[in-house]
């Protein structure tokens, strides 16, 4: 069993998977470097060094004594005795015992598991926002060089006596305006990036890789919840105590039993001599068994009772935390469906108003009239850009949250 949790152990550090679009570079630097998951890999560890201990036999007991002032026997007299004693549980106890800090080792790797998984889930949390803003910084100094041309052209009518300065000036607020949200943009790309790099414990100014796009389609709409229980690893770790709690019964029953113990008791002595005849040394070697006596059983049945107490809490807290994640599950799943129609409002939000604007556009160019309903239209279309590429975002975070939740870190090609 420790052979396996530590071979399972060595596969997820070196291996730990994908979240659909972030870099696994990001992951690995983070499951390397973060302080949290580096303190839980170092409590499963220890809880492994915890198997050998409970197995092992208690040590043997050396005894050794010389006579002081001479005791007589009816052979002669005891001159030194040495005593070697070995104490043994009841029958099952060490494997007992082994069977329960196995799971509890098991259960604080399922934990370790749960923390890995969290971590993945911040850092996708942390590096989409960033995609964020480089593409509303991409949408801006788009809108940036439209608004531009738009200006250009309402000066050109302004000199040319076919419109008014009117139109000039609204042009130039709405692109001072455009270009004080790009430069407030970087500062808020600089505190994404801190936050971003402080997961994976390093300098807060260290550039990180973002795409040109993100993918987007056919995202999980259903999922079985089952898979909650299956493979969650939170309530594993529950049933891996709750597991552990009954065995911990049973150990503290074997406790109430007898122990039992071999020996080897070894004595020197001195022979009472004949008349006339030396002082004779001989030794005598006798088997020994001992048994302990569990007198007092109010401890024992402490100790059982405990451990049932123990095993009801897990339940307890089990079927807690299904209801919590299922919760999750749910708001998460309908965060998807909500997001998928937005994006398609967007989208068609989008194609009209690029259609209407086109038309506004040529009327102006004919008319000279219209200007302010142009600009008006130019930042709905601004406006309906960004919250698509929001909506976005929203939608790949929810789903990185399923992902989390279900313990689906491993993301096949077609995911990517």
């Amino acid at each position: 069993m420790k052979i396996l949790i530590i071979v399972l152990f060595i596969f997820t550090l070196a291996f730990p998977g994908g979240y659909a679009q972030v870099p696994d570079e990001y992951l690995k630097i983070a499951a390397e470097n973060n302080p949290v998951l580096k303190a839980s890999s170092r409590q499963f560890e220890a809880a492994l060094e915890r198997i050998p201990q409970v197995k092992t036999l208690p040590d043997p007991m050396l005894m050794a004594g010389f006579t002081v002032l001479p005791t007589e026997t009816m052979p002669g007299m005891e001159k030194a005795r040495v005593s070697l004693s070995q104490m043994f549980p009841w029958f099952g106890t060490l494997r007992a015992r082994g069977d329960e800090a196995a799971l509890l080792a098991e259960a604080h790797y399922q934990n370790f598991i749960d923390q890995r998984n969290n971590l993945y889930f911040q850092v996708a949390a942390a590096w989409y926002p960033l995609y964020e803003v480089n593409r509303f910084r991409e949408i801006e100094k788009e809108n940036i060089g439209i608004l531009d041309s738009y200006k250009n052209i309402a000066t050109r009518n302004f000199e040319n006596g076919t419109g008014p300065m009117v139109d000039v000036l609204r042009a130039d607020i709405m692109l001072k305006d455009a270009q004080t949200r790009l430069s407030l943009m970087d500062d808020r790309e600089e505190s994404l990036l801190a936050i971003f790099n402080n997961l994976l414990n390093r300098r807060e100014d260290e550039t990180v890789r973002i795409p040109d796009s993100l993918y987007t389609k056919n995202p999980v709409t259903d999922f079985n919840r089952d898979s909650l229980m299956r493979n969650n690893p939170r309530l594993q770790e529950l049933d891996l105590r709750y597991q552990a709690s009954g065995i911990k019964r049973e150990v503290a029953r074997k406790q109430g039993l007898p122990n039992i113990g071999i020996g080897l008791d070894y004595m020197r002595m001195n022979m009472q001599p004949d008349m006339g005849s030396p002082v004779q040394s001989k030794g005598a070697l006798m088997p020994m068994v001992t048994m302990s006596i569990p007198l007092y059983r109010g401890k024992y049945k402490a100790a059982q009772e405990e451990a049932l107490l123990m095993q009801e809490s897990y339940a307890h807290q089990i079927e807690n935390s299904l209801n919590m994640l299922s919760s999750d599950y749910s708001m998460a799943l309908t965060d998807i469906r909500q997001q998928l129609k937005m994006i398609d409002l967007f989208n068609q939000q989008i194609l009209t108003t690029r259609q209407s604007l086109n038309l506004l556009f040529r009327s102006y160019s004919n008319s000279g009239s219209d200007f302010e309903e142009v600009l008006r239209m130019q930042q709905q279309l601004l406006q309906y850009e960004k919250e698509k590429v929001s909506a976005q975002i929203e939608l790949v975070v929810a789903q990185e949250r399923i992902n989390y939740l279900t313990a689906k870190t491993i993301h096949s090609d077609e995911n990517r």
